[in-house]
Formats: C-alpha cells, structure tokens, sequence
C-alpha cells in the first residue's frame, strides 16, 4: 500500500504522463509558469542592479553631501572644512570648483573642434578621501601640476584627445572679455588658457565620463576668479543613508550654509528607477495571471474528462473536500514545477546575461544595451532574496487560486449525476 495521502497519490496518478491532449495543456501550464517566474527574476534582478551600481558609480563621484553657500562662493573653505571632519559619520572632506567653460583642441594639423564642458576643480591630496576619481586614471596619469587636465574617456575620444595633446580653455572671463571688445567695436584678442592632457579617466559612469574636464583647484579659482575662494566643500560619509541626519548637525554648527545629499541632486534619476522597477513588477505579474487562466482551463478540462472516475470515488465514500482537495493538489504541483523550473531558468540566464548580450551583438551587430542611454558597459544585475521569496511564494499562491473554482465545482458533483456523465 502507497504511504502517500489519498487526494495526492490521485492527484499525481492523473497528472501522469499519458501523450494525451490533456498531457499537454499541463506542459504548457507548467510552461507558463516557468516564463512567467523566470522573466519577473531577470527583470527585477536586473532592475535591482541598475538602481545599485548606479548609487556605486554616482559615489564614486559625486559626494554624499555637498556644502556651499547661497552665492555660490565659500569664503574660508579650510576652517569649514575642519567643523565638518569632525563630525559624526564623516569619512572624508575636499573642496571644489565647478563650472562651465568653452572648450577648443589644438591639433597639430586640421581644424580644431570646440565644445562646451563643465570645469571641476580638485585638490589632488583631498580627493582621494571623497572620490574614485584619482584611481580611475586609464590613460596618462593623474597628475595636475600647472596647467595639466584630465578629461573623461567619453569627451576625449570625440574630441580625438589623447595624453599629451593641448588644448585651449575659454573661461566665462575670457567670453566676457570678447563680448566687451565687440561691444566697443575694439579687435581686441582674447588668448585663451593654454592648457595639457595629462590623463584620460573612467569613473564608470556615462554621464561623469562625457561630461567633466578636472583641473588643480589652483587652475580652477584662476579660471574664474575665485581668489582663495571655492564654490564648496564635497563630504563623504560612512553611511550613505545617515546623510540626512549629518546635514542636520552640520546645519546648527553651520549657520548659513547651504547642504544638499546625495539623494537631492540624483531625486529625479533615483526616483524614476524605483517606479520603474515597481510598475514592471506589477506589469510582468501579469504574465503569472495568464499561466493562471491556463491552469484553470486544464483544470476545467480534467474534472469534464474525469467526471465518471469522481462519481466512482464518491460512491466509494470520497467527500467532497477530498475531490476538491485532488484537483487543488494538482494546480499546487503544477505551480510548484514551473516555479522551480522558472528559477533555475532565471538564474541560468542572469549568469550568462553579458555573454548573451555580446553573442547578440556579434551575430546581429545590434547593440542591446548600449552604454551611451544606460551608461554601464556591462548589464548589472543583483539578485534581491527577498524579491525571489515574494515572486516564487505568490506565483504558486496564484497557481492554487486558480485550480480553486474547477477543484470546488469537482468536490460538488454528485455521484448518481457523475456515473451519468458521458
């Protein structure tokens, strides 16, 4: 005699393999459910990813707080700094400056290109304790003593720049300048700052790669006429989410100062991937909803094909709770097949998501993922154990529901009825 309970042993029994159209319907329903499980794994590990390499790439640059003033202008920066780096939590404090200017190649044959760029000026011995910025160095090295720059590895390859060719800045003081000569109707030349690759870096980071040329804090407060002055102080922290708390200390101790997070300055980016990641999770479920209906429906056509063998069991004393128990039991089996399947497809395909990406690109030269709109060379992906738990535990929640009305409808055939059912 079978140790198993009645309703699964009868459950599995009808779930047996029998090449039949029935047989069928349940390997498409298992099917459903593995796609349905394995694209929500993918999409939300993908998107969980995204959301932390982006916080990784945008540290490594940026600051979790940034200290200025209203004007833009901080006046005794280094005893501003030294209330700051005694603060609780504070890892790391460096100054900057930052802002546009008008960038022009000097080639040494063919035209120059010239383009718009934001300026930011370091301290090359405080940076380090805020940034990535002086170990991000692919090309030349970090070196800016005198009028040596580092450009980013995006800017520098379409402006054809490599370590040791020069380039021309426009400060807003030179623009100024022409502006006023041209006003007066006076040819006066303005000679712009003559100025060396000395670096090319990579941060990580699409947008910190194209968009950012660094210079000495020297060359920076020159260019824009700062004096001893810089536009703030950058402050990293040991706690990223204690950036809150941090702002509100250094804001009694620094009365006037003006202290944004980390969170403030990337809000919107930041944001607009948390919805998203929630509405693609509510979105995908949608796929499970449809394996569910094709679970009901191979449900519905079991009990219809089955009907004679139900009367038979409940004459022979089965209840209705049973029968309904044998047809839940087989959407539970069910689900749990496709949910297993579905998981083991979803982190087969999360190992090799890059090598399906290149082997597209190689085959299609078609570029799924380009680094210019994502700004991530490869696809990043995290698998969150809680987002596993709630899409494998509600999948099979959904599988069970939706074997519910056949497996109720099953548990109230009569048995003088059945025995009649051709």
């Amino acid at each position: 005699m079978s140790r198993l309970p009645f309703e699964l042993m009868i459950a599995l029994r009808y779930l047996r393999p029998k090449r039949t159209f029935v047989s069928i319907i349940t390997l498409i329903c298992v099917v459903g459910v593995m796609l349905g499980v394995a694209v929500l794994i993918i999409v939300l590990s993908v998107m969980s990813g995204f959301d932390h390499d982006l916080k990784e790439k945008i540290f490594g640059f940026k600051a979790h707080l940034t200290v200025s003033t209203p004007g833009g202008r901080l006046k005794n920066w280094r005893r501003v700094a030294d209330i700051i780096s005694h603060a609780e939590h504070v890892r790391g404090v460096a100054p900057y400056v930052m802002s546009q200017a008008f960038i022009a190649t000097d080639p040494p044959s063919g035209e120059s290109t010239f383009a718009a760029q934001m300026i930011r000026g370091i301290d090359p011995k405080m940076e380090g304790s805020i940034s990535v910025l002086p170990k991000s160095v692919v090309e030349g090295k970090f070196d800016l003593r005198g009028n040596r720059v580092l450009l980013g590895t995006v800017f520098a390859h379409e402006m054809g720049l490599r370590p040791g060719d020069r380039i021309s800045i426009y400060s807003p003081r030179d623009l100024k300048k022409m502006k006023d000569a041209r006003d007066k109707d006076e040819e006066e030349a303005v000679v712009a700052g003559d100025y060396q690759v000395a670096g090319i870096f990579d941060v990580g980071y699409f947008e910190f790669n194209a968009g950012f040329a660094i210079t000495s804090l020297a060359t920076a407060q020159d260019l824009y006429d700062l004096d001893e002055d810089v536009n703030g102080l950058k402050v990293m922290l040991d706690d990223p989410t204690m950036a809150e708390v941090v702002r509100t200390q250094l804001g009694m101790k620094l009365p006037g100062a003006y202290i944004t997070t980390w969170f403030e300055e990337s809000s919107s980016f930041l944001d607009a991937l948390l919805v998203e990641k929630n509405v693609m999770f509510y979105l995908l479920f949608f796929i499970m909803i449809v394996a569910a209906f094709g679970i009901t429906s191979a449900q519905i056509t079991f009990v219809v094909q089955k009907t004679r063998e139900i009367g038979m069991l409940k004459a022979l004393g089965a209840t209705g709770g049973q029968i309904t128990a044998v047809f839940l039991l087989q959407s539970f089996i069910v689900g749990v097949i496709g949910v297993i399947c579905g998981y083991g497809l979803g982190m087969l395909a999360l190992a090799y998501r890059n090598e399906f990406l290149a082997a597209m690109r190689r085959s299609l030269g078609f570029e799924l993922f380009p680094q210019s709109i994502y700004m991530f060379k490869e696809l990043p992906a995290i698998v969150n154990p809680r987002d596993i738990i709630v899409i494998c535990s509600g999948s099979l929640v959904i599988c069970v529901l939706a074997g519910l009305f056949p497996a109720w409808n099953a548990g109230r055939l009569k048995p003088v009825e059945a025995l009649r059912h051709e």
